[in-house]
């Protein structure tokens, strides 16, 4: 497998760090996507993820105010640290990653047609402070689902919340192939991430990890962020779908009988190549980045 990607192109409220392997000491919160898999084997992605209130961004990117954070990613956490804390320690057998059943459609229901939603259990649990992983003390789910106001961001008391608890996120893996993308993108929407594991793509939103949706492109081929249309791009064997800031903005008519290539971005319209399997050869198209339809392609 190629070496994984950290695209962090839109603006994010949210730290993440793409971690070797499972480790052995698991932060109270842990969502693995999709919810449901037949079996679990090493190979799936791992990310630690520390959600962060928009009070500790400035208003023209995501760079936290005062607190040594930088939109790259986060300091990694040292097993011992996380012992010292209470976190649970996982048992040296536990296998790292997922690998979906064979009736993968079945688990993910209506997902080529809408984007599956899924539900995760563990909402709800104890989390860090500003400065870190300092408290794992459980909170009453009353306090969780309020927010963290500023005055108690700013120290006045470190109460915990769901807003602010790292939590680590298990992406079953889809292929072991080198031409499908592993890594992480940030996304239209600040508060989402996108994790990609072999091809599988994962919307989460870090502010309710039990919330995600699973691209129906299976594999994705590319990731592709379109900043200046707000869209984040996920390229496929046959098509291309868009995602923004509300979700899916659309999704392309059939483009090649095989393998879709990007040329360029100009303006508004994506310029690409697709293969006509009639003529056994590479043509041209043009999408309308607002809706994703076919405009006339230039030869």
């Amino acid at each position: 497998m190629t070496a994984s990607i950290v695209d962090l192109s839109f603006p994010h409220r949210w730290q993440a760090e793409i971690l070797p392997a499972r480790p052995l000491i698991l932060p109270p919160r842990h969502f693995v996507y999709p919810r449901q898999a037949e079996e679990v084997e090493r190979g799936a992605l791992e990310v630690l993820i520390r959600p962060c209130p928009s009070e500790m961004y400035a208003e023209e990117g995501s760079v936290l105010k005062g607190h040594g954070f930088s939109r790259a990613g986060c300091q990694p956490i040292s097993g011992a640290a996380l012992a010292a804390e209470g976190a649970q320690v996982a048992e040296n057998t536990f296998p790292q990653g997922l690998k979906p059943g064979n009736s993968f459609c079945d688990v993910c229901g209506t997902a080529e047609a809408v984007p599956f939603q899924g539900s995760l259990p563990g909402a709800s649990g104890p989390g860090c402070t500003r400065t870190g992983l300092r408290s794992w003390g459980r909170e009453p789910a009353s306090s969780l689902s309020r927010g963290l106001d500023s005055e108690t961001w700013e120290g006045k008391s470190a109460r915990p919340t769901s807003e602010t608890q790292p939590f680590l996120i298990t992406c079953a893996l889809g292929f072991r192939d080198p031409a499908v993308p592993t890594g992480i993108w940030s996304a239209p929407r600040p508060e989402e991430i996108c994790a990609v594991s072999g091809g599988y793509a994962y919307l989460i939103d870090t502010s309710a990890p039990e919330r995600f949706t699973m691209i129906a492109f299976r594999p994705v081929l590319e990731v592709r962020p379109a900043v200046a249309q707000g869209l984040l791009l996920f390229v496929g064997h046959h098509g291309i779908l868009a995602w923004g800031a509300n979700g899916q903005a659309w999704q392309s008519e059939k483009l090649s009988s095989e393998g879709v290539t990007i040329t360029n971005i100009d303006g508004c319209v994506l310029h690409g190549l697709g293969w006509d399997l009639m003529t056994d050869k590479e043509t041209p198209f043009a999408l309308d980045l607002r809706t994703g339809l076919r405009v006339k392609a230039e030869s």
